[in-house]
């Protein structure tokens, strides 16, 4: 696998009114354009991608500073890090690009428009550090896994790039790796599997499942809404991608059906609901088609999601706004909160807010404007909490590649 050389990133002439490279690399002062208040040594990328991606789809539009500090973060490569506290700085082999900062990047950039040699850049990038078995793992150089896999083919889809026809030098798309990253039947349920960081074995993991379940379909953070399906779909041999994604529904609708929710279980603590995740299936199976399932799940979000997105900020904020309108939900409207309202709080003043994502005018066009088969056009994100358990399916895997 080919692993592309780091340089230098330009940074954007808006962050002149930011703190000093110094101050941020010390823990001072945040940059002014950033959305979010934590510390973004681990999502600062992703959730900047997720906030502004998130505010397109709902006719809002991003500050021009929140923007510039996203393209500011590039490497020359066109790679993109998790956070880099002093953008004017080059890239260099310590700087850890990594395929899910990139796709995310490459998404909320190509959305926001007037960044297409950015865009070019990135996934370039992503095409030279492509695994020979079509996929790709979180940095260059690890083994393939169904989140990164799955975001990387959003970002191909987004660009209007069909993923089968990425392929490695020995011939593999990202949809081939998915197979191989798609579980049995029998006691795995048809999951895809995440590997243990020790031993390299896949276990039945959820957010891996929604991660490859979207990309198994061809999508991934902007699919298209699917076609309602007619019951849970059967499980069989994942001898393609699109089968490894029905067995990949049947898994998530076995795992919702109870509670309507998913659980996750930190070490030495008590089983408890995990929010993100529940969001991301509540995604998944809305584009597998699995609205009645979809919608359930999102009704529980929507009771029992205001205090986890209150402590994880923007990129929660931005996953429950694509949730609800995955289930056909208001998102100014979600259990009584204006998840806009609180998503813009989140950073820097938008440029232009515009309500259009839930009036029943809207939702008029999206109807006519479908190709007769059902289908409309409709904008998805997750995300994950680094620290633990509960805001997606993304970044779950993303401590745990970190730690390797």
């Amino acid at each position: 696998m080919a692993v592309a050389a780091l340089g230098t990133a330009t940074a954007p002439a808006a962050l002149a009114d930011d703190a000093s490279p110094s101050a941020k690399a010390t823990g001072g002062p945040l940059p002014s354009g950033l959305y979010g208040k934590k510390d973004p040594q681990f999502d600062g990328v992703f959730r900047q991608s997720y906030a502004l991606l998130a505010q397109k789809t709902v006719g809002v539009t991003p500050a021009a500073k929140a923007v510039d500090w996203l393209t500011g973060q590039q490497c020359a490569s066109g790679g993109f890090a998790a956070y880099r506290a002093d953008a004017s700085e080059p890239c260099g082999s310590k700087t850890q690009v990594d395929s899910n900062s990139t796709a995310a990047a490459i998404q909320a950039l190509h959305a926001v428009g007037n960044e297409s040699n950015t865009v070019k850049k990135s996934l370039d990038w992503l095409k030279s550090v492509q695994n020979q078995d079509g996929g790709w793992g979180y940095n260059p150089g690890l083994p393939s896994d169904a989140n990164s896999t799955g975001i990387v083919i959003g970002a191909l889809a987004a660009v209007g790039e069909k993923p089968a026809s990425v392929k490695s030098q020995k011939g593999k798309s990202p949809l081939d790796a998915l197979t191989e990253l798609a579980m049995d039947c029998g006691k795995d349920g048809g999951a895809f599997g995440l590997a243990d960081a020790k031993s390299g074995k896949l276990a039945p993991n959820a957010d891996a499942t929604a991660a490859g379940v979207l990309g198994g379909l061809g999508q991934g953070l902007v699919p298209a809404k699917g076609k309602k399906a007619d019951a849970a779909p059967k499980c069989a041999k994942a001898d393609t991608a699109e089968q490894a994604a029905h067995n990949g529904t049947g898994y998530l609708l076995k795992s919702l059906a109870k509670t309507g929710h998913l659980t996750s279980a930190m070490p030495g603590a008590k089983d408890q609901p995990d929010v993100g995740n529940t969001a991301d299936a509540v995604v998944a199976l809305a584009a597998a088609g699995q609205q009645e399932q979809a919608k359930k799940s999102a009704e529980w979000l929507s009771k029992n999601s205001a205090a986890w997105a209150k402590d994880s900020g923007p990129a929660a904020y931005s996953q429950l706004v694509f949730a609800a309108l995955a289930a056909d939900m208001d998102v100014r409207d979600f259990g009584g909160a204006d998840l806009v309202k609180q998503l813009n709080a989140q950073g820097p003043t938008p440029k232009a807010v515009s309500d259009v994502s839930t009036s029943a005018k809207e939702k008029d066009k999206d109807e006519k404007d479908d190709d007769g088969s059902g289908i409309s056009v409709w904008w998805i994100v997750g995300v994950g909490l680094v620290a633990g358990a509960g805001i997606g399916f993304l970044l779950s895997g993303r401590k745990k590649k970190n730690q390797l």
